[in-house]
């Protein structure tokens, strides 16, 4: 972009050289083995874990860099700059927030350090073969026992479930509650014998990040790993965390925009047609136009989120606002992008064509953009 984001300064600046080199040496190389393999190398995450990029704003005392939300975000613009979509540092931050600000300090202070250096990789257990966005309709149980919990059930569409050592999960721990019975539980796998990973799903795109089915038949949680240390409170922390997630979605949606038109523009500076440079003929100059100016929108717009996160006034109307009008956006430019490319965008060894297919998820997941528009829709 012209101009530069009102949150940087010098010592983000220094930050975001970091993160460019590392994208540069340790992702963007390795995006299609990683898209055959369907997940990412292990060794990739404690590579990032001694760099301090896996939980750049947890403090230092819980083992994270001890900066702040910017500096994540520079971390997710750099990855979506970088054209990387396989590393699940996202799923992975979004689990760090939910126990820096909901759990125990026994909880901090056991994982925190862990997922700071890669020695663990976090996943939330949320969605189900029949419940999506509407996590009320959720079946998995955690009977309490005097060793612990047993949990029973299902997920679908887990990120990072493949190599997920902590997985938060999403569970009745008192049905006939409803609402109010719902817990998160905090599920270590290693050597959890009631849990199963199943297969790595096939999707349209983003073949690169490991997206399972995880099967609960009795696993294991001890007492002391419910979240916050009371049952019942699930629901209030998922809607304490969700605009954390969400805003993450923007910043990436923003940064994929801003790589879709830089890629487009060089692309009809250098493809000529009917004697002249695309970029030279109206159609061309008015579609980059609008891409250009909406863009900008989609930047100012972000920024203002990205600040209001760092002020500690970021509400769930707000990001969801930005989760839904950025996704929507980003699909609807690259595909413009696309156009312009010609029969070339249409081929997965350009980019272009590979960020069109790993931006239409960005709609559904984090909540489908239709639930977005309700939550705003009740703020009126």
């Amino acid at each position: 972009m012209d101009t530069t984001s009102p949150w940087m300064n010098e010592e983000l600046d220094a930050f975001r050289d970091t993160v460019r080199r590392f994208v540069s040496k340790e992702l963007t190389p390795h995006q299609a083995t990683w898209r055959e393999q369907q997940h990412v190398d292990r060794e990739l995450w404690r590579k990032a874990g001694e760099m301090g990029l896996l939980l750049a704003d947890i403090p230092e005392e819980y083992g994270g860099a001890g900066g702040s939300f910017a500096h994540m975000a520079v971390v997710f613009e750099e990855l979506s700059y970088g054209g990387d979509t396989a590393f699940g540092i996202h799923v992975h931050a979004i689990v760090a927030h939910y126990l820096l600000n909901q759990g125990t300090e026994g909880q901090k202070r056991r994982y925190l350090p862990k997922l700071a250096s890669g020695e663990m990789i976090a996943a939330i257990a949320m969605s189900e073969p029949g419940a999506g966005s509407d996590l009320k309709g959720i079946r998995t149980t955690a009977a309490r026992g005097p060793d612990g919990y047993r949990v029973s059930g299902s997920k679908t569409f887990i990120s990072n479930g493949y190599l997920a050592d902590l997985i938060l999960v999403v569970a009745k721990t008192d049905p006939s509650l409803g609402a109010k019975g719902v817990s998160l539980l905090l599920l270590e796998t290693r050597g959890n014998t009631g849990f199963h990973v199943g297969r790595i799903l096939d999707k349209v795109g983003q073949k690169g990040q490991d997206t399972c089915e995880l099967y609960f038949d009795e696993a294991h949680v001890p007492l002391e790993n419910v979240l916050g240390g009371e049952e019942g409170k699930g629901f209030a922390h998922l809607m304490t965390e969700l605009p954390y997630e969400r805003t993450i979605l923007g910043v990436c949606g923003v940064a994929a925009i801003e790589r879709a038109l830089q890629l487009t523009v060089e692309h009809t500076r250098d493809r000529r047609a009917f004697g002249q440079a695309l970029i030279e003929m109206q159609n061309t100059r008015f579609v980059l136009a609008e891409i250009k100016t909406e863009a900008t929108i989609a930047r100012i717009f972000i920024d203002r989120c990205i600040e209001d996160m760092l002020a500690g006034r970021m509400d769930t109307v707000r990001a969801s606002m930005a989760k839904y009008w950025i996704s929507d956006l980003q699909c609807k430019v690259v595909d413009q992008c696309v156009q312009l490319f010609g029969g070339y965008g249409y081929m997965l060894e350009y980019p272009i064509a590979q960020m069109y297919v790993d931006a239409r998820v960005q709609r559904i997941y984090g909540g489908a953009n239709e639930i977005m528009k309700e939550i705003i829709a009740r703020s009126l």
